[in-house]
């Protein structure tokens, strides 16, 4: 077994491929994939996807740069910069830029760089807002309960947290949810039971793998003030939308 692990390390050694670099971009930024290949002195392309898509060479003595945007059905238009160096520099990146990007020797077709780029979609802010409240009293005191609600719109790859000062409360992720990340009106919601007299400070996260939003809750903002009566409101937004909004209840 050891002999074939130092063969196999021999041979990529041999042929200069590197092991692969996993990158983690936002969409609408831009990114560069590094290489030095200036010591280099054959044509290079740069292949995309499992199908190998060339979508940029440089020939022999890295003089010429051709740039093909329209292949792959035109998902890198006005987006491609390749520079003297072989680096590969993507605009504007989108979701459907996610993939297997590889720089191949056009002489050899030996690998000399692979990379592959998660394109996560840009992060909303959470909403919280009151779901229902209801007040209580009894002769010696009284109480106003609250139940509200954080929620994120149009989200994948992403989960949702309350947070009780620096203690995570709750959290919920749609890797748990059977849901098509296509259905742009798929709503993430998480729930929080709270009294308008609670002191603790509460705070809703939204968070993937390379960014997060936080939005704090104002529990005199969005909760009532117990006046002894008992009332119960209900969220007018609650119901009549099963088919496009997906409530998340833990507890």
């Amino acid at each position: 077994m050891s002999r074939f692990i130092f063969f196999c390390f021999c041979l990529c050694s041999l042929f200069g491929v590197s092991s692969s670099e996993y990158v983690s971009v936002t969409e609408g930024d831009s990114v560069t994939l590094s290489v030095d290949l200036t010591e280099v002195k054959d044509g290079i392309s740069w292949k995309f996807g499992a199908k190998d898509v060339v979508i940029a060479e440089m020939n022999a003595g890295h003089k010429n740069i051709s740039l093909y945007e329209e292949r792959t059905e035109g998902r890198f238009r006005d987006r491609l910069k390749l520079d003297h160096t072989g680096s590969l520099t993507i605009n504007n990146i989108t979701l459907t830029h996610s993939g297997l990007y590889q720089v191949i020797n056009t002489n050899t077709e030996n690998q000399l760089n692979i990379f592959n780029i998660t394109v996560y979609a840009r992060l909303p802010v959470p909403v919280i807002s009151k779901v229902s409240s209801q007040c209580s009293s009894s002769s010696s005191s009284s109480s106003s309960d609250c139940s509200v609600l954080c929620s994120v719109m149009n989200v994948s790859h992403v989960s949702l947290s309350w947070y009780n000062g620096s203690r995570e409360h709750s959290n919920i992720s749609v890797s748990d949810l059977s849901i098509s990340v296509s259905d742009l009106n798929i709503r993430l919601s998480l729930p929080l039971e709270v009294e308008y007299q609670d002191t603790n400070t509460y705070r809703c996260v939204v968070n993937n793998p390379i960014t997060n939003h936080t939005q704090h809750l104002h529990i005199t903002h969005v909760c009532q003030v117990c006046s002894g009566l008992n009332i119960t409101q209900h969220c007018h937004k609650c119901s009549g939308e099963s088919r496009h909004v997906m409530f998340v209840f833990i507890y």
